[in-house]
């Protein structure tokens, strides 16, 4: 366990909260102690009331905050009495505890604390860290992990049997820490759960982190060390995977998107010849149970998931102590031999989370084999914490999802233009968005983003289609609506100067390639969840062509009847097409300020007159159309297909 601590680099933290603040980000920079949004740090101090009286205070991680970034905002201020007063009580539940922590912050709009801030409050030291470290949860996850324990460490931590975090587990602390706590004392470890250290500064409690995770380290080095596993060739059919995530969809009752991580590690697991024992003895850490669910899906049969899930719902909530709605009883977490670990979830960003936290939980299980059996808590245990009261009621409060949530937008002609407008307006509802194009520029559009992926291809080539679907459907699991966007527009020439090469270059861009496109799409589209959706983007050109554009005249209209056929086709796969044609958008790469003046000089207008230049006296604009295209994918034109549907301010030639 490498200490990342710098002293030069923390001189530059000034006051004692922008060191925790600094040595918070230590932490959360390492997946091997919190992934994301896991763990907790906190702080003891001193606020300013209104009176100005000074008051004593914890500063405590907020609720929904990740250490790896966490600010100063991210840090409740709770006065410090109220926690020790609520820590005195008999008994507090969880809802009345939340409310009571609410209550006792100084700022009302700052986000909820910890629901462990009564727990860090009764630590007597100034600084307190917690991390879920995997060495840790190793050790603990065995049938004689105390003894494991106290032998690495004997008087160097207090160790507590598992309870759920929350009051229960503030008052056991409050309990046991007096009674076991010597001079030598630095941490404490909660089995099944991860490890707390503490110190009179931040230096002071990261580094004792840091040191007692890497004895734990050392100790499975020696007795449980984890061999890279051995080259595996993946031997995955990926067209499979949409039909397998159309089924986990309607267990759920909603789109959810699958995330493929077919690495040697993933198969290996995968193929493990305990697989179907070792799998099923619960998550790493109860915690995780929230993103992971209790147990993972073995292979494919998603009904027989679904009975075991609901059986599991039935079996415990008759103990619970409130009314319990059932959560979904689709898998978040699928162990297959040919896909490798894959990660279920309604956004990307949740898949990534998924496959980051059980990619730690497999080494767990390997190592905690090695010790002897890996076991987590029990069934109970678990069941209390994924249908925890504070989490249902976060669930009842949360917002309706966005449109396209766990749905997949596929955009071509993606780097600029309208099809770069389309990519931001189907995240903006929701979607995951792979975006193509033959400018490599694509691949920058926002690839800090887990529900974007730009990919380059050459529409034209037949093997690149069929690479970028298989990419689709690793990073996503399928696809739900293709926007055909991409095309080029030569420049003006009458028929008599057109030549073959110049018309078959435009035929195989704007006709060919969507062909090819849409043809081998079509498996994907008609295992979408809520049905495929195509949105073509046309021109003004078909109803209404120009001279000097014969090509590209003909090539869009061939696509729109390549379209409308297509949409009497599939319409008994539930696949609905549809076609927007625009005219006169001019934030496009091909209308640079030149051009337009020159196109405007021509007609004897200004360049904005030129703009509007229709029955409206509107600019249309990229974003017009991308959000007409997107509409068309949305529930409005849920009963529409082969419909036509000019964008253009009003073209009396059209009209």
């Amino acid at each position: 366990m490498k200490n990342l601590w710098n002293d030069t680099e923390a001189a530059k933290h000034q006051g004692i909260l922008a060191e925790r603040i600094y040595s918070s980000r230590l932490l959360g920079a390492n997946p091997d102690l919190v992934l994301h949004g896991g763990g907790n740090t906190s702080m003891k101090g001193v606020s300013k009331n209104i009176f100005g009286e000074n008051e004593a205070t914890l500063f405590v991680k907020g609720s929904g905050s990740d250490l790896a970034t966490i600010e100063a905002k991210d840090f409740v201020a709770v006065r410090f009495d109220a926690m020790l007063k609520l820590s005195r009580l008999e008994k507090l539940s969880d809802i009345d505890m939340a409310r009571e922590l609410k209550l006792a912050s100084l700022d009302p709009n700052a986000p909820a604390p910890s629901v462990e801030a009564i727990l860090h409050a009764l630590i007597p030291y100034r600084f307190v860290d917690h991390t879920h470290a995997d060495a840790i949860v190793a050790i603990t996850n065995t049938a004689n992990g105390e003894a494991r324990i106290r032998e690495i460490y004997g008087d160097e931590v207090i160790v507590l049997p598992y309870v759920m975090p929350g009051f229960d587990l503030a008052k056991l602390c409050a309990e046991v820490f007096p009674a076991q706590a010597t001079p030598r004392t630095i941490g404490m470890v909660l089995m099944n759960h991860g490890i707390f250290s503490f110190g009179d500064t931040a230096k002071q409690a990261y580094e004792r982190m840091i040191a007692l995770v890497g004895r734990a380290e050392d100790y499975l080095n020696r007795n449980a060390p984890l061999l890279p596993a051995a080259e595996i060739a993946p031997t995955a059919n990926w067209p499979e995977l949409p039909e397998l995530r159309k089924k986990i969809s309607a267990a759920a009752g909603f789109p959810l998107l699958l995330r493929s991580n077919n690495s040697s590690a993933a198969l290996a697991f995968a193929r493990h010849p305990d697989i179907a024992a070792i799998s099923q003895r619960g998550p790493a850490t109860p915690d995780h149970i929230i993103r992971t669910k209790r147990l993972p899906m073995l292979g494919r049969d998603v009904e027989a998931y679904e009975r075991a899930y609901k059986q599991y719902f039935e079996k415990n909530s008759t103990s619970a102590k409130m009314p319990l709605t059932m959560l979904d009883p689709a898998p978040r977490v699928i162990l297959d031999p040919e896909f490798g670990l894959v990660s279920v979830g309604r956004s990307a960003r949740d898949t990534q989370i998924v496959e980051d936290i059980y990619a730690h939980t497999q080494d767990i299980i390997l190592r905690g084999e090695m010790l002897g059996g890996y076991r987590a808590l029990g069934e109970a245990d678990l069941f209390s914490m994924e249908y925890w009261d504070l989490e249902q009621a976060k669930l009842k409060k949360a917002g309706a999802p966005k449109a396209f949530a766990g749905e997949v937008a596929l955009v071509t002609g993606a780097a600029s233009g309208i099809g770069k407008a389309c990519v931001q307006a189907f995240l903006n509802r929701g979607a995951a968005v792979v975006g193509v194009d033959i400018n490599p520029a694509v691949e920058a559009l926002y690839s800090d983003r887990a529900d974007y992926l730009g990919i380059t291809a050459d529409l034209s080539a037949p093997e690149a289609i069929k690479g970028l679907l298989e990419q689709t459907i690793r990073h996503y699991g399928g696809l739900d609506m293709l926007v055909l966007n991409a095309g080029i527009f030569p420049g003006g020439k009458k028929i008599n100067a057109l030549g073959d090469d110049e018309w078959r270059k435009v035929m195989a861009i704007n006709l060919d390639a969507n062909l090819a496109l849409m043809r081998e799409a079509h498996p994907l589209l008609k295992a979408a969840p809520r049905y495929g959706r195509v949105a073509v983007i046309g021109s003004k050109n078909v109803p209404a062509p120009g001279p000097g554009a014969a090509a590209y005249s003909a090539s869009k209209a061939a696509l729109t009847q390549l379209a409308r056929v297509a949409a009497l086709e599939w319409g008994a796969d539930k696949i609905r097409i549809n076609l927007v044609h625009p005219n006169a958008v001019f934030d496009t790469g091909i209308w640079t300020p030149e051009v337009l003046a020159q196109r405007a000089a021509h007609y004897g207008m200004t360049v904005d007159e030129y703009k509007r230049n229709n029955v409206l006296h509107e600019e249309v604009g990229s974003k017009d159309v991308a959000e007409l295209t997107a509409e068309m994918c949305g529930a409005l034109f849920a009963k529409i297909t082969g419909a036509q549907i000019p964008i253009d301010g009003g073209n009396d030639r059209v009209i």
